[in-house]
């Protein structure tokens, strides 16, 4: 299996990884057969497997994958994913800090371990300021719960804007005058 590094994080992920979104009531309902895909892919040298909280309804899949990585948790690289909805509650949705810390505990627990390798926001969240949601996903890294963040489906515009942001430029160790800098180079 080739492998590549997942930016500049220090992580080496395979080129193939395994979505896990029909693990469940939506899908393939069968616990056991669900855990032997997830055997079969690490066996053939897949080590990236990537789920949703939302995916299954109410966390289901996650339940499902968290069983299945019982003993070889240490083998893989770990994505999930915040934002859609968990219910009729509208705070149990979106990028902001309280339902990203909420959503990221709800996470852990169902799936067994105690940090994400790639927590990533699902979808853009206009009523969120990009930075709230840096900011947390941050404090979430710092605090070891989190080992990288990403997104799954944002805009180009989306990602640009979040790049300015004071929080992705402490991570990054940027400053906003050395990429004006660079970019006017």
């Amino acid at each position: 299996m080739r492998m590549r590094p997942l930016g500049r994080t220090g992580i080496q992920v395979s080129t193939y990884c395994l979505g896990t979104m029909m693990f469940g009531p939506y899908g393939n309902p069968d616990p056991d057969d669900c855990a032997a895909i997830v055997h079969r892919a690490l066996d053939a040298g897949i080590n990236v497997i990537d789920t949703a909280d939302v995916y299954g309804g109410d966390g289901e899949t996650e339940r499902i994958l968290g069983k299945a990585l019982r003993g070889r948790r240490d083998d893989v690289v770990l994505a999930t994913k915040v934002n859609g909805a968990m219910g009729t509650d509208p705070n149990r949705r979106g990028s902001s800090r309280r339902w990203i810390v909420t959503a990221l505990e709800d996470s852990l627990r169902r799936l067994g371990v105690d940090h994400i390798d790639l927590y990533q926001v699902h979808h853009p969240d206009p009523g969120t300021d990009v930075e709230e949601t840096l900011a947390a996903l941050t404090d979430l890294m710092r605090a070891g719960k989190i080992r990288a963040i990403g997104h799954s489906s944002m805009p180009a515009a989306d990602i640009v804007e979040a790049q300015w942001t004071p929080p992705a430029l402490a991570l990054t160790g940027r400053r906003r005058r050395d990429i004006r800098d660079r970019a006017a180079a």
